[in-house]
C-alpha cells in the first residue's frame, strides 16, 4: 500500500511541473516578462497582441516602441493591471510571487513558460508559446523554417566537438578583479554543452566570482563574454590583458568571443544560431 501511495505522490509531483501550454482563452492584450518570450512572439508574427514588455525584452529593435513593465523579477501589480492585460507570459524567474498572486486574484491569466537550457528546450519553448497563443501550426512552420537547419548543423558540430572537446569559460560580467562566471546548472553551462565543449568551471553551481588562480588552473581554450560584460574594455584584445585572464590559452590565442547576452543566454530563437556559430568556431581551432 505504501508503494502505491509513493507512486501516486510521484505522479502528482510530475504533473505539477508539466508546462501549461494550453491555448489561452483571450490573448488579445498580451504582456510579457522575459526577453526570449518576446523574441518568440515576434518570430511567430503575433506582435500585434503585445501591449507591454519587460526591460530584458530588447530584441528586435522595434520592442523599444512598447511600454515597459520594469524588470522581470521585480514587477508591480498596479503597473501591470493599468495596462488591462488579458494574458501575461513570463519566464520562470518572473516575480515577486506576491505580485503574481495579486494579479491572478483579479482573474488575469498568467502562464509561466518552463526553462530548459538546451536546444530541445528552445524548440519546446517556441511551440509552447505558439500553442498558448492559439497558433500551433504557425509554431511548427516557424521552427521548420528558421530553426531546423541550425539545429541540424549544431547537432553535427556538437558531436564532432565532443571527440576532442574544448575547455570553455563563460563570463557574465567583471566586478573588479574577479569575473562572474557560469558554473553548473546555469544558462551559460547549457550553452557551452550545446556546442560539444566542456565548461571548465563546473566544480560549483550557479554564477560566481572566480579568482586568478582558479582561471590559471582551469586554463580555458576559449572565453565567452556578454557584450554588457565587456564594460569599459574597448575590445576583446584589451580584455585579454586583464590580469585574471591574460595567462590563459584563450587570451594568448585571441580566443575571446563577445556576444549579445540575451542571444547567448536567453534560450530564445537566436540562441540556436549563436550555439551553432560557436560550435563551428570551436571545431576549427587547433589545440
Amino acid at each position: 500500500l505504501m508503494k502505491l501511495f509513493s507512486l501516486i505522490f510521484i505522479c502528482l509531483l510530475s504533473l505539477r511541473v508539466l508546462p501549461d501550454c494550453e491555448n489561452s482563452l483571450d490573448s488579445s492584450r498580451l504582456v510579457i516578462a522575459g526577453g526570449s518570450l518576446t523574441e518568440i512572439v515576434y518570430l511567430l508574427g503575433l506582435e500585434e497582441k503585445l501591449v507591454a514588455i519587460d526591460i530584458t525584452s530588447n530584441y528586435p529593435e522595434k520592442t523599444k516602441l512598447l511600454p515597459s513593465i520594469g524588470y522581470v523579477r521585480n514587477l508591480s501589480t498596479e503597473g501591470i493591471l493599468s495596462l488591462s492585460p488579458t494574458l501575461i507570459l513570463g519566464e520562470d524567474d518572473m516575480g515577486p510571487p506576491n505580485v503574481l498572486r495579486q494579479i491572478q486574484n483579479t482573474g488575469v491569466d498568467i502562464k509561466i513558460i518552463p526553462e530548459e537550457s538546451s536546444a530541445k528546450g528552445v524548440v519546446n519553448k517556441i511551440q509552447c508559446v505558439a500553442d498558448i497563443l492559439g497558433k500551433p501550426r504557425v509554431g511548427q512552420k516557424k521552427i521548420k523554417k528558421f530553426i531546423k537547419n541550425d539545429l541540424k548543423v549544431l547537432k553535427n558540430l556538437s558531436e564532432q566537438n565532443k571527440k576532442s572537446p574544448k575547455k570553455v569559460m563563460l563570463i557574465l560580467n567583471i566586478q573588479g578583479a574577479s569575473p562572474i562566471v557560469a558554473g553548473r546548472e546555469t544558462s551559460g553551462d547549457g550553452l557551452i554543452k550545446m556546442t560539444g565543449a566542456v565548461n571548465v568551471m563546473d566544480d560549483f553551481e550557479g554564477w560566481k566570482p572566480v579568482g586568478t588562480e582558479a582561471i590559471i588552473s582551469a586554463n580555458p581554450d576559449f572565453i565567452l563574454i556578454t557584450q554588457r560584460g565587456m564594460g569599459n574594455f574597448s575590445d576583446v584584445k584589451a580584455l585579454s590583458e586583464h590580469p585574471s585572464l591574460k595567462f590563459s590559452n584563450a587570451a594568448k590565442k585571441g580566443n575571446i568571443i563577445a556576444k549579445d547576452g540575451m542571444a547567448m543566454l536567453g534560450f530564445g530563437p537566436r540562441t540556436i544560431k549563436i550555439a551553432s556559430d560557436l560550435a563551428k568556431r570551436f571545431s576549427l581551432d587547433e589545440l
